[in-house]
């Protein structure tokens, strides 16, 4: 076989500056579009609560689109579609000094919009598994329903989407790579820029798929220690007379511990 280890292990150990701005810029994707993808998540999770059509249908459409579409057809309509039909293009924008690239935008923000779509649906479950009796116990007290879910249901509701978020994220990081199509310089398209100088397409392939288990075997770590770490509360405790009603998790909460 017609394998150069010598190219394999130099670009593998000692990555060049392409590599390692495809590896920055990868990263930087991924936790920009997964964090845009939680705001409009939990936003359109919030929403699908309200029995106001106004408020709960338009949401259902956003959820249903952005499921229903293929991820790069969104990234290309988004960044070429638009901008060819006049609608809206996407310019460099100058931001703490630094230019961000039209594309990157483009990229961050068609990632973030449909991660959203599924982050609605993770939330709406996680929120969903909370007891009944935690929103009766809030109202009871005089809670709005801002207040209601920020201080008793969402912080319970975290320890169910802890688990699909982690997975979600994973995904995230592989998702990066089919925004190479509008030249978005991330790992991908770093290897091949590469491989049509050096020729060497096997080798270096195989590099770009060891880093991307990498980046997800690290990930994985970190998820499992967040699910450890939001797992603890629910260890059972001796019963009292307020968390047969709360919960001693709610409890503190409602201490503000």
């Amino acid at each position: 076989m017609n394998f150069n280890w010598d190219v394999f292990w130099q670009y593998l150990l000692q990555p060049s500056g392409v590599y390692l701005t495809g590896l920055w810029l990868t990263c930087l994707i991924s936790v920009l579009a997964m964090s845009l993808g939680c705001v409009l998540g939990l936003a359109a999770a919030l929403l699908r609560l309200s029995n106001n059509p106004l408020l709960n249908l338009p949401v259902r459409f956003y959820v249903w689109l952005m499921r229903g579409t293929p991820l790069l057809v969104q990234i290309v309509f988004l960044y070429t579609a638009l901008a060819a039909g006049g609608i809206f293009r996407f310019e460099d924008l100058e931001l703490f000094g630094l230019v961000v690239p039209g594309n990157i935008q483009a990229a961050i923000i068609a990632l973030g919009l449909n991660e959203g779509a599924y982050m609605a649906e993770i939330i709406r479950a996680g929120i969903g598994a909370v007891d009944k009796g935690q929103y009766e116990a809030g109202r009871s007290l005089g809670m709005t329903f801002g207040k209601l879910m920020r201080r008793i249901v969402l912080p319970q509701a975290f320890r169910v989407i802890v688990p699909p978020l982690g997975n979600e994220f994973n995904v995230m990081l592989k998702n990066t790579t089919l925004v190479s199509v509008i030249g978005v310089q991330e790992l991908l398209l770093s290897t091949q820029m590469v491989t049509s100088a050096t020729f060497r397409v096997f080798e270096l392939y195989l590099v770009v798929a060891i880093y991307f288990l990498l980046l997800t075997t690290l990930w994985g770590f970190f998820q499992r220690w967040l699910e450890a770490r939001f797992g603890q509360s629910d260890r059972p405790a001796p019963p009292t007379a307020g968390s047969r009603l709360f919960g001693r998790g709610t409890l503190k909460m409602l201490r503000g511990r």
